[in-house]
């Protein structure tokens, strides 16, 4: 009888540890930079918030550094509930439609309250395009100031013909067809081995993404010309998401809002922490003399009136709100 008693105390006791197992929801999120960068961090700090609001309910796994998908099949994971969540840098989208692009239009949001301007004005119409394809937006954080990296001292922009130039996206790929320079397409995850092999000698991006490559160890210019300050966006799958309890969908918008407003503060923090890194890792960091400047600024109306072509009246509608805010 005793013996029974204690067989039935311990199934008792596995079933009750069991439970939170069963009830333990597990969910990936793919990113494509490394764990050191502030994008990653954030994220991990999303992830840590919503298994602690959920008392470990819902874990959340990130992926960095395109480990589980590279950067331009994110998206599409998420969408096909390959992975339950993700984080693009939503311009490299932008041939599946324009209005993913609006945030690189060069010289049109250039600081980060501008950017946030862009962002508020553009965020109704990206939600709804993202909606339609079954995916929710969660957050979103910028990325630091865009400026030019390169392997020789740039006077004007004539001087960038037959660089061998990195694209990431239409924009970058557009600026090195009009100065003439070789475009090669080229995600975060792969450039340092391109610039270490001498597949490309130049590229536009952040203090971070120079500082994450280690572009001092192959180039020697940064040029500071501000061109545009990209965004990453951070979405759930509709449906995964909808099958979660109240509760725990009320978890994520709220570390979600969370790592929206830490992830601006931390760019903004290391902006400048970035440039000053490069500086002291030996590269030169300059502002663009007047004559390159004049030169971008000529490529940016270029690239302007091509985004407005491509994304007609609504894109002129969402530019036009930004400018009156």
């Amino acid at each position: 009888m005793m013996s029974r008693i204690i067989r039935a105390s311990l199934i008792v006791g596995a079933v009750l540890a069991a439970t939170p197992a069963m009830a333990q929801t597990k969910w990936n999120l793919p990113a494509a930079y490394p764990a050191d960068n502030p994008h990653s961090e954030n994220l991990v700090a999303f992830a840590k918030d919503v298994e602690a609001a959920t008392s470990g309910k819902l874990q959340i796994t990130v992926h960095p550094g395109a480990s589980l998908f590279k950067a331009p099949d994110i998206k599409r994971a998420v969408v096909t509930g390959q992975a339950q969540m993700g984080e693009v840098l939503l311009s490299i989208h932008e041939n599946e439609d324009p209005m993913f692009g609006i945030d690189v239009v060069p010289f049109l949001a250039t600081s980060f309250p501008d950017a946030m301007k862009l962002y508020q004005a553009s965020k109704p119409a990206i939600v709804k395009k993202l909606d339609a394809q079954g995916l929710k937006l969660l957050f979103v954080v910028p990325w630091a100031p865009q400026g030019v990296y390169v392997n020789k001292p740039l006077a004007t922009i004539e001087d960038m013909k037959g660089l061998k130039w990195r694209a990431y996206n239409v924009g970058t790929a557009r600026i090195g067809e009009l100065v003439g320079a070789q475009s090669v397409t080229i995600q975060a995850a792969e450039l340092p081995q391109a610039l270490a092999t001498g597949v490309v000698n130049s590229f536009m991006s952040s203090g971070g993404t120079g500082y994450d490559s280690k572009a001092w160890e192959s180039l020697k210019y940064f040029y500071d010309v501000q061109a545009w300050i990209p965004k990453d966006y951070t979405f759930v799958n509709k449906a995964a998401f909808d099958a979660l309890d109240k509760p725990t969908q009320e978890a994520i918008l709220k570390a979600a809002a969370t790592a929206e407003t830490r992830g601006w503060k931390a760019w903004q923090d290391k902006s400048t922490w970035y440039l000053d890194q490069l500086k002291a890792k030996g590269m030169n960091v300059e502002p663009p003399s007047p004559a390159l400047k004049a030169g971008f600024q000529k490529i940016g109306e270029q690239l302007t009136a091509d985004w407005l072509k491509k994304a007609g009246a609504d894109g002129q509608a969402i530019v036009d709100a930004y400018k009156k805010m």
